[in-house]
């Protein structure tokens, strides 16, 4: 018995609830764990075969931009990206983690590849895609926050257009708003949130836990097969 199991199992009651006469957690829960966290998850075999999809994954590579799935199998569009993609994953199978760049006309998705073993542990059964959250998605972390701090609906997109990248003049422009307005409405979020610059307000709500909204969970698009 290890130190940590040591110290917990003084803590517990002599009746446990009957929850916690389960010794592992019911694989379906893990399942559920991935369409919870507001990024696209895959689990995918050495050579590519989709085990597993959260409804984020689904979608993009429903949307077949950057990831789409040929013969059960994940691969990008261009060949050249589809040797990336490839590459990425054997090297991650083997315990070598690899961050892939994939593109799609001016636009990029990051994409992580990461082996879910310990290096002695020989060849991963399974690789972990992890893709960058896309902007201009509803993030319900950011909706939380606002909450917390009392934003006005108004401010509360003007912080999801900073957090989204884009600069005062922008947002002015984008909301059909003069500069002046828009900075004032900045100055009140940052005197509501207590931050000290822009920055650090980004910064704070890029920290906070990736929540799924409700709304974006069930069923998504059917994956291409081709």
């Amino acid at each position: 018995m290890d130190l940590a199991t040591t110290f917990f199992a003084n803590d517990v009651p002599t009746r446990a609830p009957r929850y916690a006469e389960r010794s592992t957690p019911d694989p379906e829960f893990a399942w559920r764990a991935l369409e919870e966290i507001d990024y696209g998850l895959m689990l995918v075999s050495p050579d590519g075969l989709v085990q597993h999809a959260n409804h984020l994954a689904r979608h993009e590579l429903a949307r077949a931009r950057f990831l789409r799935i040929e013969r059960g199998m994940v691969t990008s569009q261009s060949p050249q990206q589809k040797e990336e993609v490839a590459r990425g994953i054997r090297l991650a199978a083997r315990g070598r983690r690899q961050m892939l760049s994939l593109r799609h006309a001016r636009e990029s998705l990051p994409v992580a590849c990461v082996p879910l073993f310990q290096p002695y542990e020989g060849e991963s059964a399974s690789v972990l895609l992890m893709l960058a959250r896309r902007t201009g998605s509803k993030n319900l972390a950011l909706s939380f926050f606002a909450r917390e701090h009392r934003l006005s609906p108004t401010e509360e997109a003007v912080l999801r257009a900073l957090c989204d990248g884009l600069d005062v003049h922008e947002i002015a422009v984008a909301h059909g708003v003069c500069e002046s307005t828009l900075r004032t409405q900045v100055r009140s979020l940052r005197d509501k949130t207590d931050s000290g610059s822009i920055r650090q307000l980004v910064q704070r709500v890029a920290a906070l836990p990736p929540v799924v909204p409700c709304g974006l969970r069930g069923d998504s698009p059917s994956l291409s097969t081709d």
